[in-house]
């Protein structure tokens, strides 16, 4: 919608990690600069924290995309609860191995010997593991295991763990030692500022083909940098609602009322929603059932909690059916304006 209206040839603003967009941030490039260093080491782990929605991803792939894939292969991994067991069966299939119904012993082996015959045909083994804070202690120590593989001293395989601060506070637990020491180089994501904040947005618009309109006022830039911390992501989602402010009102000028205009409506949906997901929380987590009571009184229980969840899932179905309305209604207004245009 706003993007034809503003003549954008995309949406500047959209939430998925096109590199496109990759904003190199003194923040993003030094944290560029430590992952190609710990590269450059060839060995142990290379550790990125952030907050979420500060760029970890898009660092990822703008890793990727800068690499030489001729002399390494590279594996991405994004992780959840997954044992160790599983973590081989998973690393396995990322570099295109036999996995199924295979033992750990198989699987180790066949691993090694893939580390192998990539390290004689010249080439570096890098796993990149994404939300690595999901990892259990089980599965960090086993990508620990594989980083001993080594051929005429040399490491085979080399991992990097991107992720939340929850997977600094794992690391750093006492039976989490050895890993530590096997840390080459560690960086902590931080937040944009003001100025960073103003430059980030301006870069968007004009990867998207922005010709000036919007204008923008200069009071506006720190106003979103307070109200989203800095994170790019919360940029991105609170400018894509600019816009879209922008174009229903028909604005070729972005000021600060209508900043905090459109600050206070996330607000507001923001209370309305979560008021509703207060009466669809099931009553039934705090309903007991008393083990020593009869079995009459055990089945009444179960039916009370029964009728309970009924009535939550009922709610949350209702839910369900007026975003999908609400995402209908946007699809025909846009649908409408791409047929008068």
């Amino acid at each position: 919608m706003y993007d034809g209206f503003y003549n954008l040839n995309k949406k500047p603003f959209q939430l998925n990690a096109d590199t496109d967009f990759f904003f190199n941030s003194e923040v993003h490039r030094r944290a560029l600069a430590y992952m190609h260093y710990g590269l450059k080491q060839g060995e142990g782990f290379v550790i990125v924290i952030g907050k979420p929605g500060t760029g970890k991803t898009m660092l990822v792939k703008e890793l990727v995309k800068s690499l030489n894939d001729d002399n390494i292969s590279i594996g991405i991994m994004v992780s959840s609860q997954v044992g160790a067991d599983d973590l081989l069966k998973i690393i396995s299939a990322t570099f295109g191995l036999p996995y199924d119904g295979e033992d750990k012993s198989t699987l180790l082996t066949r691993i090694h010997r893939y580390f192998m015959q990539q390290a004689r045909d010249g080439k570096r083994v890098l796993m990149i593991v994404d939300e690595a804070q999901n990892l259990p202690k089980d599965s960090l120590e086993e990508l620990r295991m594989l980083t001993n593989f080594e051929l005429a001293g040399k490491s085979l395989f080399q991992i990097f763990l991107i992720g939340q601060p929850e997977l600094s506070e794992t690391l750093f637990l006492p039976e989490m030692e050895q890993l530590r020491q096997r840390i080459v180089a560690t960086y902590q994501l931080k937040p944009l500022n003001e100025e960073e904040t103003q430059s980030y947005i301006l870069f968007r618009l004009q990867k998207a083909g922005w010709s000036q309109t919007p204008q923008f006022e200069e009071e506006i830039f720190n106003t979103i940098c307070n109200y989203t911390q800095g994170i790019p992501r919360r940029i991105n989602t609170l400018f894509d609602r600019v816009l879209l402010y922008g174009y229903l009102e028909e604005l070729m000028l972005i000021d600060l009322n209508s900043i905090i205009k459109v600050i206070a409506e996330i607000e507001e949906e923001s209370a309305i929603v979560n008021e509703e997901l207060k009466e669809i929380v099931p009553a039934t987590l705090n309903l007991t059932i008393d083990p020593t009571g009869s079995l009459e009184q055990r089945v009444l229980a179960l039916e009370k909690i029964a009728l309970k969840l009924q009535n939550t899932l009922n709610k949350e179905r209702a839910l369900l059916r007026k975003a999908i309305l609400i995402q209908l209604d946007m699809d025909n207004i846009y649908n409408e304006d791409a047929g008068q245009e």
